[in-house]
């Protein structure tokens, strides 16, 4: 069998020093705001490019202390896409701020910036629109890997005044023309789950800034609003990546490059081997560097396939198969079919296929036939 992620090999392949950062956490007998956190939030923030990290609770927790940091208030509109997982959109409702969704880009998945400029023109234009709740952030997200359309996006938010909070949960490492994600905007947000690029053994998040007031903020909202023991200035969370997870991803830290490397090999592999088939490989644009978190093709008669490729011993996904405007809890917002129909269009053929840096190509090898001969 070839299962869709190998987190345990993952392990046993560094096994030596993750549990040296391990007992190095149980020795020293702090779990929480410790040493650990800090030199990780010092490191991780070296690594892409930024001034402060904010390590959080997870990922979710990342874009909803931001949004929160950034002065999102209650009804404030917060614009991103429904092809995304449900997190993005949470993190909005937690901020008691109203999502509004805009189209992606048929080839990269990320937010269409036309579609953008073109919602924002519209509601900027419309009478009454600067009074009252209006769009005060816009969330591009890095989908599967690969960065969204930044210039635009940032030209457009400094037009229009909009905080831009990147969702970079699944795009450790990737780079916008020379820039890594999550550095361009005013805070930029990851998620350590375990199977992410960079993943903990468990949840975590991170908050990246340049801007020391918001990390300050930052600091403060994910401690019950602490300013320092004991004294409470505003109304905080609880949302701390602990001492173990920020040991752990300090030692994995040293290897993510390699990984994304092999990350990109094996994505190149499986372009190569399936450039003749009826799929749709992933895109990577010429100013961006693709880092694979998901291997997401687009395949005619998805269900069948998926059934041969697990008849054959082989494990796949689908992000997404329902957009966010579709899912009950978020039916409040009011769209309806073919508001996104790009979104709505991928949902049906996106597959998701193995992709880590422990795959081995024979394994590839193995895959692509089994697609080869599906399509005879």
């Amino acid at each position: 069998m070839i299962p869709f992620v190998n987190l345990s090999q993952q392990y046993l392949e560094i096994q030596e020093d993750i549990d040296r950062a391990v007992h190095r956490v149980l020795s020293r007998g702090w779990f929480v705001l410790g040493e650990e956190l800090e030199s990780f939030e010092a490191e991780f923030a070296r690594y892409c490019g930024t001034t402060f990290g904010i390590g959080v609770g997870s990922g979710t927790e990342a874009l909803h202390l931001a949004l929160l940091a950034c002065g999102i208030e209650p009804g404030d509109e917060v614009i991103t896409v429904p092809n995304t997982a449900v997190p993005t959109v949470s993190a909005v409702v937690f901020a008691n701020a109203r999502p509004v969704f805009v189209d992606v880009d048929p080839k990269t998945y990320t937010i269409d910036a036309d579609k953008l400029e073109d919602y924002l023109k519209k509601r900027f234009t419309r009478r009454g629109s600067r009074d009252g709740h209006k769009p005060k952030a816009v969330i591009p997200v890095h989908l599967y890997g690969h960065p969204a359309d930044m210039d635009r996006i940032i030209a457009l938010s400094r037009t229009y005044e909009l905080k831009v909070i990147e969702d970079a949960c699944q795009a450790h490492g990737a780079e916008y023309k020379g820039k890594k994600v999550g550095t361009m905007g005013k805070a930029g947000c990851f998620s350590f789950y375990p199977t992410k690029n960079l993943g903990a053994y468990g949840d975590g998040g991170m908050v990246l800034t340049d801007d020391e007031e918001l990390a300050a903020k930052l600091r403060m909202l994910r401690n019950y609003g602490e300013e320092k023991k004991y004294v409470n200035v505003i109304k905080g969370y609880n949302s701390r990546l602990d001492e173990l997870q920020a040991a752990i991803l300090r030692t994995k830290l040293s290897h993510l490059d390699n990984w994304n490397r092999l990350r990109r090999d094996h994505a190149h592999t499986y372009d190569d081997r399936l450039k003749d088939s009826p799929v749709i490989t992933p895109t990577e644009k010429d100013d961006a560097k693709h880092v694979f978190h998901l291997y997401v093709i687009r395949a005619p008669d998805r269900e069948k396939l998926q059934e041969r490729l697990k008849d054959k011993g082989v494990v796949t996904s689908i992000h997404y198969p329902l957009p966010v405007h579709f899912q009950q809890a978020f039916r409040y917002l009011g769209y309806t079919n073919d508001d996104f129909p790009v979104s709505e269009r991928l949902a049906g053929e996106v597959l998701s296929l193995p992709l880590y840096p422990e795959l081995r190509e024979n394994q590839i090898e193995s895959i692509c036939q089994v697609i080869q001969d599906f399509y005879g």
